[in-house]
Formats: structure tokens, sequence, C-alpha cells
């Protein structure tokens, strides 16, 4: 059986107040599995950055492409902030998706 690809923007976070990444993938929880399981060597495995705290669909690719490099540019306080409203307890949004927690 073969998900629905969804373009979507995420940020990925070390924790609390911590190292933050933003990404863009057509398939979320695959894209969470691999950042948990290091797939990709760099940044986000270098910095353990693995708890998904915040993330938007949207209904083409372009567009999610678009707002991640528009993110990318902001401050960290912004990006911060945006999480914070969504999310203040900065729980792991990827227990929602059937993820076993992390610690």
């Amino acid at each position: 059986m073969s998900r629905e690809k969804l373009p979507t923007v995420y940020i990925l976070a070390s924790r609390r107040n911590g190292t933050t990444y933003v990404g863009v993938t057509s398939d979320l929880p695959l894209r969470i599995s691999q950042h948990r399981l290091g797939t990709f060597k760099g940044f986000s495995d270098r910095y353990g950055v693995k708890l998904l705290v915040w993330f938007e669909q949207h209904a083409t690719m372009e567009a999610a492409i678009q707002r991640e490099k528009r993110i990318k540019k902001w401050n960290r306080s912004w990006k911060l902030r945006m999480i914070e409203e969504s999310n203040p307890d900065w729980r792991d949004l990827a227990e929602d998706f059937g993820f076993a927690p992390l610690r």
C-alpha cells in the first residue's frame, strides 16, 4: 500500500530551545525515520536533531520548498516563536505518526 505524498516543511530540534533543523519532504513519516536512524550523515545527525516539533503541509512541492527557503532565512527567535505558538511544550509530534518516544 502506498502512502499519499504530502509536501511538508518541518522543523526538528535536539531539545527544547536546542539546535533546530528546517527541512522539506513529500513523505514526512519516512523522513522522520531517516533522521532517527541517522541515514543521512550531516547536520541533523551530527547534532542529534531528531524531535519533530513543527510541520506544515502544502498543496505542492514547489510551495513547500519556497516556504522552507523563507523559514531558513528567518532569525532563530522567529523560528522558536513559531514552534512555541503551535507546540508550547515542544512535544515530539512524531509520536502522533506512531513513532516511539525518544529518550
